[in-house]
């Protein structure tokens, strides 16, 4: 069957079958973060002073940093289901978490003697972090993954790319909780590169099992 065969059947056929695509996506979503936070619950936990870290500005600004990822890039993921997506909506979808990172590095900056900003971005738990953000990113990333099979996105590895920025985030706002490290500067670091790892693998991932 010829590529406009196909397009022009389906087309023809208004009911979907199934759960809407947007419900299954919205499902596999909540369960791979349930089996992230349940991992996450038995891994770690959250950190032993976190009552007192609440409501001081670096603890509580790093959630507004991790949040900014993981909600545009999630209705991204969704998005780029479909072919014909605008990947346009990438660059926006990335500018929230650019600005909301960008600030509180230079709020931070502005704040804090110059002589103590390499200790600030090196912190004590580069490792962990590194360690820990993948880890938790596996379920989420693996849902998004499984979901996308069942559309058709025209590019693949940016399909899953996307995936891995949402996933990455989701699981930065888990450790979030758990890091004892609050600089900004520290984020934008371990935070930034734990989610590069996760991109990575999710374009890799992408490009083998989104072909269509």
């Amino acid at each position: 069957m010829k590529t406009s065969d196909l397009i022009a059947a389906l087309a023809a056929d208004p009911k979907p079958r199934g759960m809407p695509l947007g419900s299954r996506f919205s499902l596999a979503l909540a369960l791979g973060v349930l089996v992230s936070a349940c991992a996450f619950a038995m891994m770690v936990g959250p950190r032993h002073d976190i009552a007192r870290a609440l409501g001081t500005m670096r603890f509580d600004w790093k959630f507004v940093d991790t949040i900014a990822l993981a909600i545009p890039t999630s209705l991204l993921a969704l998005r780029v289901l479909r072919p014909g997506a605008q990947l346009r909506w990438l660059a926006v979808a990335l500018i929230i978490p650019a600005l909301a990172l960008s600030s509180s590095v230079a709020m931070e900056l502005m704040m804090i003697p110059r002589d103590l900003w390499l200790t600030r971005l090196i912190g004590s738990n580069a490792i962990h972090c590194l360690t820990v953000i993948p880890l938790l990113s596996i379920a989420p990333l693996a849902a998004l993954l499984v979901v996308m099979r069942a559309g058709a996105p025209a590019s693949p590895h940016v399909a899953g790319a996307v995936a891995g920025l949402a996933a990455a985030g989701m699981a930065a706002t888990l450790y979030a909780s758990n890091c004892t490290d609050d600089s900004p500067l520290f984020v934008a670091t371990w935070y930034v590169l734990a989610t590069a790892v996760v991109v990575a693998a999710g374009a890799l991932l992408g490009g083998r099992f989104l072909r269509w």
